[in-house]
């Protein structure tokens, strides 16, 4: 049985829009920080996020890959959240289950969808 790249494509999305939620909802609603600004932790956290956002919704397998490697920075953060803060532990896990949806989603994405675009 052999999957469809489109439903890779569709894991990676669903990781993307899952921490980009996250990310938009854990500083602000969630758990906001006492020692920084909402205003800076939403544009350190988001933006890189966003960097490959226009080429992932297109299906362009160079920004594909750039969102597998930008979504490690998640994982890390999300491993450390989990490990350092015992009261976030439940964002942090969500944090680690969507970035690694993203990687794997586009990451498996690159591999099958073929010749380079």
């Amino acid at each position: 049985m052999k999957i469809k790249p489109i439903y890779y494509h569709s894991m990676a999305l669903a990781g993307f829009f899952g921490l980009f939620v996250l990310l938009m909802l854990w500083p602000t609603i969630l758990a906001p920080s006492v020692h920084f600004p909402v205003a800076l932790v939403l544009l350190i956290t988001v933006t890189p996020l966003l960097l490959p956002m226009r080429g992932l919704l297109d299906r362009n397998r160079k920004s594909c890959a750039w969102a597998a490697y930008i979504s490690l920075i998640y994982f890390i953060h999300g491993s450390a959240e989990a490990y350092a803060n015992t009261d976030e532990r439940l964002y942090a896990s969500l944090e680690i289950m969507l970035s690694l949806m993203l990687f794997l989603g586009s990451t498996f994405y690159v591999r099958f969808s073929g010749k380079h675009s």
